[in-house]
């Protein structure tokens, strides 16, 4: 008999009330709706709805145009609560929010478990935000698709891309990569950071982008050398913070959706 994962922030980084979480996320997508394609992979904010949801609708909206395209999800996030090298895969079977349960591809953990940098580790999943707030945005966007999430630890952006370019393979897979940008720096300050951020990730440079920078500079850094490698390009789309959206000035979070194709 399969587990499942039980939400972690449902009813603290998202409404626990399906009906209210249905109709948030209607009207945070209906604010970003774009004409613009669907995406080969994304980076996108992982913090409170009403925080960081603006700005990652602006990339979930894109994906409102995939007709379809997309079947799975390869999902990678930092981890927040526990410290381990490596990624993080899980045992669980699926994972549930207010809007029912998505499908884990247990074929795609136990290729990946094969690689000595990927471990079934549930301790670093359990309580792991990174990876469970998006999960929403794809259940209304995507409607039915099987899930590879991984929490990424202390990992090389050639161990992170080396999973990116196996998950890549299977056809009808989106790449999202979950991080936030600079923490708790003042306004002034974290919009020139995220600005810096941004060129590099527009670069894709992988070497240059600094744990201050990203909380998810490992995901993040293994998509830029994946991204690199396959001649991909990749744009700025929405480039916020918590000022912005939903806080005040003083100690700011900033948030950015970069779209890859």
């Amino acid at each position: 008999m399969g587990v499942t994962r039980q939400p972690a922030v449902a009813g603290s980084f998202y409404p626990s009330d399906p009906e209210r979480l249905r109709a948030m996320l209607g009207d945070l997508l209906k604010d970003a709706r774009t004409d613009q394609p669907a995406p080969k992979a994304m980076i996108v904010p992982h913090a409170g709805y009403i925080y960081s949801g603006p700005v990652a609708a602006s990339g979930y909206a894109r994906l409102l145009n995939s007709s379809g395209a997309y079947t799975r999800v390869a999902l990678l996030g930092p981890a927040h609560r526990v410290a381990f090298s490596g990624l993080a895969a899980t045992g669980a079977t699926a994972f549930a929010t207010p809007l029912g349960e998505v499908p884990v591809d247990q074929a795609a953990i136990s290729r990946l478990a094969d690689l000595p940098q990927v471990h079934i580790l549930d301790e670093a999943q359990c309580f792991e935000h990174s990876l469970e707030v998006h999960l929403p945005f794809l259940q209304v966007t995507l409607g039915n698709f099987s899930l590879v999430p991984l929490v990424v630890g202390d990992a090389t952006a050639e161990e992170v891309c080396e999973v990116l370019e196996l998950e890549a393979t299977v056809p009808g897979t989106l790449l999202v990569i979950s991080s936030d940008l600079s923490h708790y720096h003042d306004y002034a300050t974290a919009t020139r950071m995220d600005s810096d951020t941004s060129r590099h990730i527009e670069a894709l440079d992988h070497t240059g982008i600094g744990y201050g920078q990203a909380c998810g500079r490992n995901p993040v850094s293994g998509m830029l050398l994946y991204a690199k490698r396959h001649a991909l390009t990749a744009e700025t789309i929405d480039l916020r913070n918590s000022g912005d959206t939903a806080g005040p000035r003083d100690q700011v979070v900033g948030y950015g959706t970069y779209v890859f194709n």
